[in-house]
């Protein structure tokens, strides 16, 4: 099974046409408080899979997942296709990524 990759850009994009998506943060909380994507959720990848199952209910929704540089994210988005989630992908290169090329004003770490 491989995993879906999306671009920073092309996420932005989905987000600014008002496409349906979930937005997941999977860093950890002190992560999270430095920085993040306006409108995401965070499911630290530490609880990911116990906390995913309880926040993560339709399996045919687009969620978007992301970390810091790509590889948690990755692993997060490759967990839900092995639930069975049909739709989600990991934002290649993460918030560094997004920072790099969508929003210079999200803090680089």
């Amino acid at each position: 099974m491989t995993v879906v990759e999306i671009s920073a850009p092309e996420t932005k994009a989905l987000l600014d046409r008002g496409e349906k998506l979930r937005l997941i943060d999977c860093r950890e909380e002190r992560e999270f408080a430095l920085c993040r994507i306006e409108g995401a959720e965070l499911i630290p990848l530490s609880i990911f899979a116990g906390a995913a199952e309880e926040q993560l209910t339709d399996k045919n929704e687009a969620i978007v997942i992301y970390c810091h540089a790509g590889v948690r994210s990755a692993r997060a988005a490759l967990y839900l296709s092995q639930l069975g989630f049909t739709n989600v992908r990991s934002m290649a290169g993460g918030i560094e990524a997004w920072s790099l090329e969508v929003d210079p004003a999200v803090l680089r770490y």
